[in-house]
């Protein structure tokens, strides 16, 4: 190990140390904020950078920047619907067509989480057994099994804080990586001189390129877990934490796109997979590859918690309280399980990809619904044309897009 790599290695421990200090870890703001941030910043993090290369080539990171753009976009309906849409739909007075419209959204949000769960936890599996001899999938079903279930387990016994505790301690060692990684792509490119790259993308029509680019609006995907917080955390407070939850996990996006560009001309001939850029950053620094399989596995684990969490609050909600959340989280896993047995799972994930943009456009319809209601003149016609617009776009991508995971 050079002292190169002992440096990373130490800016990462450094960083995981304050971020667990009781301070920092018991915070109520850090808590409302690790569970958006979790699942935005999980298993498409590690794979966005070779498939906007494959996609957009040079273009890579004007490609992120509108991916970011657009679900910074959605969540601005998001937010105006925590802060505007739950008071309306207990309102007899409320819009007509309110609560069916939000059934409906829940209603695939739901099937979406319980399937990415699945495909997160049994991709933390693969991911874990890839150096050991058991790398056959009966193995990796059963640890994936073993996962979901211990999951289940601490949300029935302890509940959303308890979720929390282990969501907040994957979460924080994850970021103390990627800052390690996002420094030591920096110190590289700085002493190559080295900060752009000719990325020639695959031989695909613009038509293509935009429906992949519209499939990769998921990975982005999981700041609308703030909606389902309610019973722990007020409207103003998920509405704010959500915000940072994007800002923050925007700007980590496109730094490192933007810094990891130079390595890509080392990317492997053919289609990119999940492992593509972990392979790739040996040419920046030894110790590198082995601290990013670390980090995929902790991205599986939060973001599948983090998705865990967000399901059992639009459970508890639409329920009505009849189902808790320490009952909700054990039935969501029960699921997630029988599907690893049952299905494909790499192949149902498609099916959870255009459900998320399902429900991001009746999101947006909803948002729609709500500013008719509640604003008045010019504001509630730009706001009108904005949601509309943005539910146009989401029902393209619905019926268009190529799912990126």
């Amino acid at each position: 190990m050079t002292l190169f790599d002992s440096i990373i290695v130490l800016i990462a421990v450094g960083f995981a140390a304050v971020s667990m200090l009781p301070k920092i870890r018991n915070n109520s703001w850090w808590h409302a904020t690790v569970t958006p941030l979790a699942s935005i910043i999980g298993s498409g993090f590690l794979v966005i950078a070779p498939l906007l290369a494959d996609v957009a080539g040079s273009n890579a990171v004007a490609a992120m920047a509108l991916i970011v753009l657009l679900a910074y976009a959605i969540g601005h309906a998001i937010r105006f619907n925590i802060l505007n849409s739950e008071q309306l739909v207990e309102n007899p007075s409320g819009p007509r067509g309110l609560t069916v419209a939000g059934k409906i959204s829940d209603l695939g949000l739901t099937i979406a989480y319980v399937i990415s769960v699945a495909f997160y936890i049994r991709l933390l599996a693969s991911f874990a057994l890839s150096l050991t001899p058991w790398t056959a999938a009966g193995y990796e079903d059963l640890l994936a099994t073993g996962i979901l279930a211990a999951i289940g387990l601490i949300g029935w016994v302890h509940g959303l804080k308890g979720l929390e505790f282990v969501e907040t301690i994957s979460v924080s060692i994850k970021l103390s990586i990627i800052i390690a990684l996002l420094a030591a792509l920096f110190w590289h490119n700085k002493g190559t001189g080295q900060w752009s790259a000719d990325l020639a993308p695959a031989d695909k029509d613009v038509w293509t390129r935009l429906r992949m680019l519209g499939g990769m609006l998921l990975v982005v995907q999981g700041f609308e877990t703030s909606r389902y917080l309610g019973a722990a955390y007020p409207a103003k407070m998920r509405e704010k934490t959500m915000r940072w939850a994007q800002i923050s996990s925007g700007a980590i996006y496109l730094v490192f796109v933007a810094l990891v560009v130079p390595v890509l001309v080392y990317l492997p001939a053919g289609k990119p997979d999940e492992t593509a850029i972990i392979g790739i950053t040996s040419h920046v620094a030894w110790v590198l590859p082995y601290m990013l399989v670390f980090a995929a596995l902790m991205s599986q684990l939060s973001a599948g918690i983090a998705d865990t969490v967000g399901a059992g609050g639009l459970v508890v909600e639409e329920t009505r309280n009849r189902i808790r959340e320490r009952l909700a989280y054990p039935i969501l896993i029960a699921f997630s399980i029988a599907l690893i047995w049952l299905f494909n799972i790499f192949e149902v994930i498609a099916i959870a990809s255009r459900t998320f943009a399902f429900y991001y456009m009746m999101q947006t319809i909803i948002a729609f619904m709500v500013a008719r209601k509640t604003l008045t003149g010019r504001k509630r016609i730009a706001q009108q044309i904005w949601f509309a617009s943005l539910a146009i776009l989401l029902a393209l991508i619905v019926l268009f897009a190529l799912p990126a995971e």
